[in-house]
């Protein structure tokens, strides 16, 4: 005894070993898995808020550029309005345009005292020009005075043709008006003729960009990309590349890094639809207090999380505890279990080999029986035949014939019983007509010596078609009715009827005979089994098991439908033959 449990021993000690080390290692996963999906979600919030406050700033900053731009768009239409400059172009007075304009526009014109307001300072222009129709700039007769230009600069101003709405574009000059290198934003405003309503000419100011202070607390910053140059921040040469190589319009914040430190980069289209080359606003937003936020919040969780995951080991100790006590207990049940199985399959092994066993010596005894019995017939027959037997001597061996045929009968039931049995018992599927059937087997039925006076009832269709083997239908047939008459009251009738009913035929086989016992109704398929009700009929009790196995067989079923003071019915299905079942 002792020696069998020291390896049962070791295997629960195996067990809780593995046990222990399972859990720790699914409580470290869990632990890791929440921890990473932790920090990834509170980084993504962080981030998301960060965002946020950077769309927040570039809103404000884009609602004061829209105020500004409008403001300018307003004056640039009220200047061109101006009578002197009407009139020297409608006269072709282009001589006069200048030195009119000079007067009319000396206003808008960046002066050098201080009662310019930055606001104020924004809507005053650097220079301007005027373009003829054909969009090609008018040589000023003054220069100096409305603002100095190389002619490089100059020649970037006219415009493809004639123009009928404002068209906004940005400047880059080596030296403006006030000696300031940088890019001037560009209002070019037809000018429109009051005779003829077309444009005669256009008028471009240069107006130095405003810069409105909306992101002083977080750092960010904003300038011009144009032409493939960046103006107003220093941006490395690789993202200078990037916004040429794949648009400076980037609709969604990218990361870049300025001065070795992160920042998110937004671009916006500054001038849709104008003639002037496409110029975008480039806005950068740091991100150093993006990266100390997530690394507080990612040193916050790693502590979190080693204090759950001490905790989750400590728990797996006592859990692997409390659950391998019962794993032992369930080990000597199992092992129990284990033994009674294999004497259980023994019992089964031995009890399968008697039934073939049996099977076999039913089919050999069957089969042996078939040529005495015939050989015994053969010879009454002959007895039958001499002159000198009485008649009640005839009658003896008349009665010993028939017990001969049913001998024979009983013979080939056993016989197809084993083969069933063995499952030696193949059926070669075709289209059988049941109707003629039913009237074959109620012919044979017919000829039998009637000392009861049965009457027989039909009710079927004429023409009935089952998928089956013809020769063992007609047995299920011919037992069914055997039995119908056997177990009937003198003067009873036997009612056979058939139906379709979806994929099947049902054959309901009714006699007026006794009601059979309810005890005895659930024994009535089994083979041999004769009821109180049939101890005077003569049979072995084969017939309604033969007759229900070979309709099993036939992919259908016997059933026991009602047994009444009124009598007894049987219902048999037989799958319908589909059209082109072969016959």
């Amino acid at each position: 005894m002792i020696a069998p449990s020291q390896p049962q021993e070791s295997r629960v000690a195996g067990f809780r070993t593995k046990l222990v080390i399972g859990t720790m290692l699914v409580v470290a996963t869990v632990t890791l898995l929440a921890l990473y999906f932790t920090q990834r979600r509170l980084g993504a919030d962080v981030t998301e808020a960060l965002e946020r406050e950077f769309q927040s700033e570039l809103t404000a900053l884009n609602h004061a550029q829209e105020v500004r731009r409008a403001a300018l768009v307003e004056r640039c239409r009220a200047l061109v309005r101006k009578p002197r400059i009407h009139a020297a172009l409608e006269d072709d007075a282009l001589d006069l345009l200048y030195p009119s304009a000079e007067d009319e526009l000396r206003d808008v014109m960046v002066r050098g005292d201080a009662s310019n307001g930055p606001f104020r300072e924004g809507l005053q222009a650097e220079f301007y020009r005027f373009l003829d129709r054909d969009g090609k700039v008018i040589p000023p007769t003054q220069p100096r005075s409305v603002g100095l230009l190389d002619p490089s600069a100059e020649s970037r101003l006219r415009l493809p043709g004639r123009v009928d709405r404002p068209q906004i574009g940005y400047l880059p000059v080596g030296v403006a008006a006030n000696g300031e290198p940088g890019v001037f934003e560009l209002v070019a405003m037809p000018i429109i003729s009051r005779e003829t309503g077309e444009s005669i000419a256009v008028l471009v100011l240069g107006f130095k960009p405003f810069e409105v202070s909306v992101g002083e607390a977080t750092e960010m910053k904003s300038g011009i990309w144009l032409e493939g140059a960046v103006y107003g921040i220093d941006l490395p040469a690789p993202v200078v590349a990037d916004l040429s190589r794949y648009g400076a319009e980037a609709t969604r914040p990218m990361r870049v890094m300025l001065d070795g430190s992160p920042h998110l980069l937004l671009s916006k289209h500054l001038n849709p639809d104008s003639h002037y080359a496409a110029a975008f606003e480039v806005c950068v937003y740091p991100l150093a207090g993006l990266v100390a936020r997530q690394r507080q919040v990612r040193w916050q969780v790693l502590g979190a999380g080693t204090l759950m995951l001490l905790v989750g080991l400590a728990g797996s100790q006592v859990l692997a505890a409390r659950l391998s006590a019962p794993v032992e207990k369930l080990a000597v049940d199992s092992e129990e279990n284990r033994t009674q199985r294999q004497k259980a399959e023994a019992a089964l092994e031995m009890t399968s080999t008697e039934l073939q066993r049996s099977a076999r010596f039913s089919a050999d005894a069957s089969h042996q029986l078939k040529t005495p019995v015939t050989v015994l017939r053969a010879g009454l027959e002959e007895l039958l035949t001499h002159e000198r037997l009485t008649p009640e001597q005839c009658h003896d061996v008349s009665a010993l014939i028939h017990q001969t045929f049913r001998l024979s009968t009983l013979i080939e039931d056993l016989l197809l019983l084993s083969r069933m049995d063995a499952g030696r018992l193949k059926l070669e599927f075709a289209r059988v007509d049941l109707s003629q059937l039913i009237e074959a087997s109620l012919d044979d039925l017919s000829a039998l010596p009637d000392d009861v006076d049965i009457q027989v009832e039909t009710d079927f269709p004429t023409d009935l078609q089952v998928v089956g083997e013809k020769r063992y239908t007609s047995i299920i047939l011919q037992n069914l009715l055997e039995n119908a008459r056997k177990y009937n009251r003198p003067g009873g009738r036997i009612r056979i009827s058939a139906r379709v009913h979806g994929a099947f035929v049902h054959v309901a086989i009714a006699n007026t005979g006794p009601m059979i016992p309810v005890g005895a109704r659930a024994h009535i398929f089994e083979r041999f089994h004769r009821a109180a009700m049939g101890e005077n009929v003569p049979g072995y009790g084969l017939g309604l098991n033969l007759a229900r196995e070979l309709a099993r067989l036939h992919r259908g079923d016997l059933v026991l439908t009602r047994s009444d003071e009124n009598g007894t019915e049987f219902e048999l299905a037989l799958a319908l033959a589909a059209p082109g079942t072969p016959s």
